[in-house]
């Protein structure tokens, strides 16, 4: 049995595994115990950080995007957007507004082993399946005292942050690779491409390249995208993951039904870096395993070396 294989059969077991756990939690509402006997998602440790952040003009400027190894953009309710600012590296002292989780960040996540979910709460109908993923979710009340807290000028619901430090959390570089995040030199082909924009239903990204910098610039909504603390938004790569969205079962708290991103499969993808556009296809195979991006030759293709963003446009 090969590497690959053997990588494919353990995502395998880990989705079906998943998917028991959280079929016998919402059938029974019960706690469930994992093979140690502990419940999913609790204990220490954890191979990156995970916030879920507000996205609506409120919300914004954002706190400790700057830090993010991988930023991912997906469609909430009403065509708005919400970002899942993964830590994998470093951790900044604070980062925010956080806000609730969804059922596209269960399936996003299984990417990584066990990662710390950071996020405001769920509606109730999703927390049995959050109980049973294989993360560490850690919203207020089951976090540490000192994690979250209020602040700043923003009203609420928009003015709740995380200390990412104090939720104990292990993270390490390497998880990267576990999303299929490789980081190479520009290879060859690609067509210069200094602007992309990707548009929801209400909001809108613009990436803009910066030679000087080697960076694209980000606009959201058609504002330069900048930290509280004034920083840009500059990620090295920029990936336009096109999947397919559709309605879940859940809904918020007006009754708009949440959508459901589908990051498992296979799909095309336009990556950018240095400058150029790279259309390639992507594939996950399985919930538990990474994604794969591939040149038209089957050669995956590396990103720069940075901050990456992945927007999940729908296809």
């Amino acid at each position: 049995m090969t590497r690959r294989t053997r990588a494919l059969a353990r995502a395998r077991s880990r989705t079906g595994a998943a998917v028991a756990i959280a079929l016998a939690a919402l059938v029974s509402g019960c706690t469930i115990e994992g093979a140690d006997g502990k419940a999913p998602g609790s204990g220490g440790g954890g191979s990156v950080v995970a916030v879920k952040v507000d996205n609506v003009r409120p919300a914004r400027p954002q706190t400790g995007l700057d830090a993010a190894d991988i930023v991912y953009v997906e469609q909430v309710e009403a065509g708005l957007t919400r970002l899942m600012a993964v830590y994998a590296s470093r951790l900044p002292p604070a980062v925010g507004p956080v806000r609730s989780a969804r059922e596209t960040d269960l399936e996003l996540l299984r990417q990584f082993d066990r990662p710390v979910l950071a996020f405001s709460g769920a509606q109730s109908k999703l927390l049995p399946l959050i109980a049973g993923a294989p993360v560490r979710a850690l919203p207020p009340g089951k976090a540490p005292g000192d994690a979250y807290y209020r602040g700043g000028a923003k009203p609420v619901p928009h003015n709740l942050f995380v200390r990412p430090g104090a939720l104990k959390a292990d993270p390490r570089p390497e998880a990267l690779a576990d999303a299929g995040i490789r980081f190479g030199p520009r290879p060859r082909g690609g067509t210069p491409q200094t602007r992309r924009t990707v548009r929801f239903p209400a909001a809108r990204f613009t990436f803009d390249w910066v030679e000087y910098e080697g960076r694209w610039r980000v606009a959201m909504d058609g504002e330069r995208a900048r930290t509280s603390g004034g920083k840009e938004l500059s990620p090295s790569t920029v990936v336009v993951q096109y999947v397919k969205v559709r309605p879940s079962r859940f809904h918020d708290r007006s009754g708009s039904v949440s959508p459901f991103t589908e990051t498992v499969g296979e799909g095309s993808a336009t990556v950018l870096r240095d400058g150029r556009a790279y259309e390639t296809r992507w594939k996950r195979p399985a919930a538990g395993a990474g994604t794969e991006f591939t040149t038209a030759g089957g050669e995956r293709l590396p990103f720069a070396k940075g901050q990456v963003w992945v927007v999940y446009a729908k296809a």
